[in-house]
């Protein structure tokens, strides 16, 4: 059963119970206009008849829900939904595919205030009822429509999870951010000045190119003083200054470190993200092309190792780590349905493609891998494809049809059924990881786009099918009360579960089961393993 909530901006909601006829058909019924008071009657009374809520746009509604102490199992994101279908190769002849773009089409809401269950602000996007209707007709009318509904329900329960581990926060000790801030900075300068460690290798950085003015943050002055000092460079990036040799290039290095780190992770970061010991990243789901996440701000993808020892879980809690170990290349090897590839993935997999005779060494084969997904054609990642190629011809004739498409101009998709976008695609479509610099460089760099588009996006649909998984087992197991183990984090391919200590062991088990469930969901009975390394610490760095 689905139950459509559409808000309104005089504060009342409008609800819409969506039944089945007999023959199958969606019929929905009349229309209720309710007070908001009314609502978590409505929520609770739902919750037990295993209620699937429509609405449009999860970061809008669920965060006040949860505020409210409402947590829901299901629901439908029409939003995210929608930008799946109206791309998405599987919904050809539907009426939503191919759609010019309109308000259906725009950003994640932003973070909403949720002192007060709702508040008055623009309605609904436009039309939510038809657009459910036009939505199912596209799913259910979709010779895949077994993946795109997997693809569907996976997308709109990571847009909860996505509220709820921002709601339960990432426990963070600031007290510990600032000493470890300190170790690494010096203590914290004055507003505006930079700390301790920083001016002196600042002031080495100086003496080296004989400059004692230069802002080093200034990348045109920097340059300026790089090639007057004989130097020539034409940027600032670490990989570029790493190949020179000269007396600067170490305490400049050091001097940019230092800098990323106070600028992403400092003191003003602590002071703005860091509140009652958790830290409360905000999550955009699908951010990417791909359907790999985000965050709008906060930067907890990309959380240092320098801060990591920050993340200390309560007292008399764990915290469960696990990584899914070599994602992307056993995703592809479930996707070629590549044997050879999977018989070597029964245990390491680059130590069995070792062991397959293509290379000699560990190291080697992992370039070899990330050279086929990302497109090597030179160094050691292009000189090892021909041997790899030879060894797991359908892993890799999958990576290059898919190039050949995209350079071609066409479209490919991922396993569930997300199509990356065309070449020509307008500007604002553009995915975040193909800038308009790499599309004008021509059709090659799309091509590598798409090479790594299906692996990387079925590699995010595994992720979402796996923490939809974990979600479900740990609210069976243990229930959702604030004493119950929880996911307060994620990255790609790896979770973290905050847990009372007696829990941890049960926990860890449920990460490896939700992995393997995950795998099955996508792939039946494939013959390849994913399996999880999972470590229970009490700092997030004790699992690095």
């Amino acid at each position: 059963m689905f139950t459509l909530l559409v808000r309104r901006a005089d504060e009342s909601v409008d609800v819409t119970t969506i039944t089945r006829t007999d023959d199958g058909r969606l019929n929905p019924g009349e229309t209720l206009r309710i007070d908001t008071r009314d609502l978590p009657a409505i929520i609770r009374e739902g919750e037990q008849d295993a209620t699937r809520w429509v609405w449009d746009d999860t970061a809008r509604w669920y965060p006040r829900l949860l505020a409210a102490g409402l947590p829901v199992v299901r629901c439908v994101d029409l939003r995210l939904v929608h930008a799946i279908l109206r791309a998405s190769a599987f919904t050809t002849g539907s009426t939503i595919h191919a759609s010019p773009r309109g308000a259906w089409d725009t950003a994640q809401a932003a973070a909403v205030d949720t002192s007060a269950l709702f508040v008055v602000e623009p309605e609904s996007l436009p039309d939510p009822l038809g657009e459910f209707l036009r939505q199912r007709d596209a799913i259910e009318g979709s010779p895949q429509r077994a993946r795109l509904e997997l693809l569907a329900t996976a997308e709109s329960t990571g847009a909860l999870i996505a509220a709820e581990m921002r709601h339960a926060g990432i426990p963070w000790s600031a007290a510990r951010h600032d000493q470890l801030l300190t170790a690494a900075l010096g203590p914290r300068p004055a507003a505006g000045e930079r700390p301790a460690k920083m001016l002196e290798a600042l002031a080495e950085v100086r003496a080296a190119l004989g400059a004692p003015d230069l802002n080093p943050d200034s990348p045109a002055e920097l340059i300026r003083a790089l090639r007057t000092a004989g130097l020539q460079v034409s940027s600032t990036r670490q990989w570029e200054l790493k190949n020179l040799e000269h007396p600067v290039i170490e305490p400049l290095l050091r001097y940019k470190k230092l800098q990323r780190l106070l600028v992403a992770n400092g003191w003003s970061w602590l002071d703005s993200w860091v509140a009652g010991g958790r830290f409360r990243p905000e999550y955009v789901p699908a951010a990417a092309a791909t359907g790999r996440w985000g965050t709008s701000g906060g930067g907890a993808l990309q959380l240092p190792r320098a801060v990591r020892g920050a993340v200390i879980a309560d007292p008399g809690w764990s915290l469960v780590v696990a990584d899914a170990s070599q994602l992307e290349p056993r995703i592809l090897t479930a996707l070629s349905g590549d044997t050879a590839m999977a018989e070597a993935g029964a245990g390491d997999l680059y130590e069995g493609i070792v062991a397959s005779g293509a290379v000699s060494t560990r190291a080697e084969a992992k370039v070899a891998m990330l050279g086929a997904m990302y497109g090597a054609t030179q160094g050691d990642g292009g000189r090892l494809m021909p041997r790899l190629t030879r060894a797991f011809p359908r892993a890799i004739a999958l990576v290059e049809e898919a190039a050949r498409t995209g350079e071609a101009g066409g479209v490919v998709s991922t396993l569930l059924g997300r199509t990356s976008p065309p070449p020509g695609v307008a500007s604002e479509e553009l995915p975040p990881e193909m800038g308009r610099p790499d599309v004008d460089r021509g059709m090659r760099a799309w091509g590598r786009f798409t090479r790594n588009f299906v692996v990387q996006g079925t590699a995010a649909e595994w992720a979402l099918c796996w923490m939809g998984a974990l979600r479900r087992s740990l609210a069976g197991r243990f229930g959702r009360g604030d004493d119950a183990p929880h996911l307060i984090f994620f990255l790609h391919d790896e979770v973290v579960v905050h847990s009372p200590s007696s829990e941890a062991a049960e926990v860890a088990t449920l990460v490896e089961e939700a992995a393997a469930e995950a795998g099955r969901l996508l792939f039946g009975g494939a013959p390849v393993r994913f399996p999880v390394t999972v470590a229970t610490v009490t700092a997030y760095s004790e699992a690095k």
